[in-house]
């Protein structure tokens, strides 16, 4: 990229430039897109540097190459609309950038800090080329050479890193250090290294505006829009980013910013469709500053400088509310200036702090200690914080951010606005992007939580507000009104209906929230059909918004405090067998050994679990706990043909009753296993040794029992901390193989005391299943042939008999 650029600068004193601004911005937009992707893959490895290195220049290059295509198709013809439409991105980016340069340079990332520096005086360069002749091209395509000249040493030092399998590293190129005490946090999901990129994103939507107050740039018009919609959508990029790092706060901050960020684009396209300048609707602004104001009390509880720097968009939202013109207004342009430089200073603090071991001071643990000495409020903590409802999964909780959206677009929608000029009030981005892009988003992760029900809540009335939004406030609607409207809202009722039903059995606050939105269809129904009382629809998105505001204060509560303080309530429709019960069948993740361990006290205090194998999910019980191995057979209702089988983790536990085993089936097993084969072997006296006693008769035939070792590191640690375990399928007899965690409580409720998660199975199919009592004799016969086919397990028999 820098090369590109440097090509294009050198040439630029020349009658035609070498590379088309077309052709360049389209070459830039690839090469961001680049640029992000290897951001993202070096966070899971916590190099935060670079990982704010490369979303910094990726969102500065993917802005820049949309203005240039601007400039290339001639949408930029005026003169000065090119420099204001590029001042803006490079006054923000010179600044960023030396922010990293210098906490690069402190840190002894040398290599990173040179890049950050040549691009950021590069962009300097290009400014000061913009309002002086004296400046020539030159001095802007030199920084791009040594960005160059850096880059390839650092691309060779990585090469040679790996080709010679980590034995030589350039100085300066090997990212992979000893552990830090920035990964030991990380590891423990304290740090957002998304953070930083996020600040300056702020940075960047603040200077548009900031800019024109100052008389750095003449005029606020359509060239700034692909700095403000870049930065909205790498906002919301950091803001998933960020529930990757179980930050629910920033997430739902970087959110709220991402709407704003939107909105102000918007706002600047306005001559496409008319020529004055758009109204903002009051009540909306007013209600964010509110939510705003929730945000930073609660981000202060965790770090008070965070929620300090909230209260800037609060002021700014209040200045928006109190201008007609909103973002044309000069009161939000000045507190867009003081944005920008609280946003730099906040960057600054946040990217030192993650890299060096003396930490800025930011009032963090000071509110914690003040709640420690508090009965009422104790803020949650420790391994479970974030755990799922269902399993495991990789994002923090999204309700937040669900709700407040909720919030917002139901108060955007008081607007009822002009039928004849629809865009003259600027609602569709707040319903559009608050009502329907975030909601989805929020929708997206509460399916990956196992919350069923929740996501497809939010994913319906994303649509819905997607859709009512773009006819009604975009000019698609018209004065007219058709049967059409009408018939796609009653589908979406219907649907709604379904889902109000189904909050019967999940809790009272869902089951209002999802009636209220009825309300609002309803209004939307009535107006379709040219039959909508006066008043009805402000009422109607009132409640609704009144509602959402109670869930968004109760998900915020339940995700900082311990306890309820703002609960949801309790179902109003208790269901009795599965999941009727009050209590939550444990969920564990698998990757964690302290989740195995839970798993292996469990078992070994006389309960039954789902667990992962290397096939499909089983119930499994510990042998020397009979009450329990009874359990499991009474909570599959096990039919006669289907007995229970056992599992070991090596041949040294069966070691003590060895010399009950014939010698051609001991070493068969040796031979056969650990593998997804199970043998069924002659029973004997040896099953005394287990420790079943009087339950042993619910394992295997009175004639065999069938026996495996099998081939998955999980279930083979977890038999050596319980010991031998009987097996069953972990779903009622008779029905398909479980192959999600999910299905093991779907299938079994609270017949099963805890599940480990692993997600989908390796494989769809279950073992295969060797007949062994007569193998004295050289042969085997096959009950089932799963996984692994009869050809080879004929082959290992083969082979073993050779050797």
């Amino acid at each position: 990229g820098s090369l590109l650029l440097a090509v294009h600068f050198y040439g630029l004193p020349g009658a035609a430039p070498l590379i088309p601004s077309t052709a360049l911005g389209v070459l830039l937009l690839i090469l961001s897109s680049l640029l992000a992707y290897a951001g993202i893959r070096r966070s899971l490895r916590n190099a935060s540097l670079f990982l704010s290195l490369c979303l910094t220049i990726s969102v500065f290059w993917c802005g820049y190459g949309v203005v240039f295509i601007l400039g290339g198709q001639g949408v930029l013809n005026d003169t000065g609309d090119f420099r204001n439409a590029l001042v803006p991105g490079l006054v923000t980016f010179t600044l960023a950038l030396l922010i990293i340069a210098v906490v690069g340079f402190l840190c002894r990332e040398v290599i990173l800090a040179m890049i950050a520096s040549a691009v950021s005086l590069a962009s300097a360069h290009e400014v000061a080329m913009h309002y002086s002749t004296a400046f020539g091209s030159s001095a802007v395509a030199c920084n791009y050479m040594i960005v160059c000249l850096v880059g390839g040493y650092f691309a060779l030092g990585r090469i040679l890193y790996f080709l010679t399998k980590e034995k030589i590293a350039l100085p300066g190129t090997d990212l992979a250090k000893k552990k830090t005490r920035e990964q030991i946090q990380s590891t423990s999901g304290s740090v957002n290294h998304f953070a930083v990129t996020g600040l300056i994103l702020n940075m960047l939507s603040a200077s548009v505006f900031g800019c024109r107050l100052l008389g750095i740039t003449g005029k606020l018009f359509i060239g700034q829009v692909p700095w403000l919609w870049a930065a909205g959508i790498y906002q919301i990029g950091i803001c998933i980013l960020s529930y990757r790092a179980m930050d629910v706060l920033m997430a739902t901050f970087f959110g709220f910013t991402s709407i704003l960020k939107f909105a102000g684009g918007y706002c600047l396209l306005y001559p496409i469709w008319q020529p004055e300048e758009p109204s903002f609707p009051t009540p909306f602004l007013v209600v964010f500053s509110i939510l705003f104001v929730v945000l930073a009390l609660f981000l202060t509880l965790k770090s008070p400088v965070d929620g300090l720097y909230l209260l800037f968009y609060v002021a700014y939202c209040i200045a928006l509310a109190c201008r007609p013109k909103g973002f044309f207004e000069g009161g939000p342009q000045g507190v867009d200036v003081a944005i920008f430089v609280a946003s730099a200073s906040m960057a600054l603090i946040h990217l030192y702090n993650v890299k060096a071991s003396a930490k800025i001071p930011t009032g963090k643990g000071a509110v914690k200690a003040l709640l420690a000495r508090s009965s009422f409020l104790k803020l949650r903590e420790g391994a479970d914080l974030h755990a799922p409802y269902l399993g495991y999964s990789k994002y923090a909780d999204a309700e937040v951010l669900g709700y407040a959206c909720s919030v917002l677009t139901s108060f955007a929608v008081t607007m009822t606005g002009d039928p004849q000029a629809p865009l003259a009030t600027v609602v569709i981005p707040w319903v559009v992007v608050a009502g329907g892009i975030l909601k989805l988003l929020s929708g997206s992760v509460a399916f990956a939580r196992g919350k069923t029900l929740e996501s497809s809540a939010f994913i319906l009335y994303a649509v819905m507000w997607i859709i009512w939004g773009l006819t009604r406030y975009g000019g698609l609607y018209g004065t007219t009104r058709s049967f059409h409207a009408a018939a796609g809202i009653i589908a979406f009722m219907l649907f709604n209906g379904f889902i109000v039903f189904c909050t019967l059995f999940l809790n009272i606050a869902w089951f209002f929230y999802s009636l209220a939105f009825s309300l609002i269809a309803v209004s939307f129904l009535l107006e379709a059909i040219h039959a909508l009382p006066a008043g009805y629809d402000v009422a109607a998105t009132l409640i609704f918004g009144l509602v959402s505001f109670y869930c968004f204060l109760s998900a915020l509560f339940n995700s900082i405090f311990e306890g309820s303080c703002l609960p949801m309530g309790r179902a109003i429709v208790q269901l009795s067998g599965v999941g009727g019960g009050m209590t939550k069948c444990l969920h564990l993740p698998a990757r964690k050994a302290s989740s195995v361990k839970r798993i292996a006290d469990i078992l070994k205090n006389g309960g039954t679990c789902g667990i992962p194998t290397d096939t499909v999910y089983v119930l499994v019980a510990a042998c020397n706990r009979p009450d329990a191995v009874e359990k499991a057979h009474h909570s599959k209702r096990q039919a006669q043909d289907r007995p229970m089988s056992l599992w070991i983790s090596s041949l040294k536990q069966l070691e003590p009753a060895k010399h009950l085993f014939a010698p051609l089936l001991w070493d068969f097993m040796e031979a056969a296993w650990p593998s997804p084969i199970s043998l069924v072997v002659p029973r004997g006296e040896w099953v005394d040794f287990l420790g079943m006693k009087d339950s042993a008769k619910y394992v295997g035939t009175p004639q065999s029992i069938a026996v495996r070792i099998p081939d998955c590191s999980v279930t083979t640690h977890l038999i050596d901390l319980v010991g031998p375990i009987v097996v069953t399928s972990a779903n009622p007899t008779g029905e398909a193989d479980t192959t999600h965690h999910n299905q093991v409580y779907a299938k079994l409720g609270d017949k099963v005391d805890a599940v480990l998660c692993d997600g989908p199975s390796p494989e769809n199919i279950a073992s295969t299943v060797v007949d062994c009592t007569k193998i004295d004799s050289g042969n085997i016969g096959f009950f089932r042939v799963g996984i692994i086919p009869k050809s080879q397990v004929k082959l290992i028999l083969i082979l073993f008999l050779l050797l």
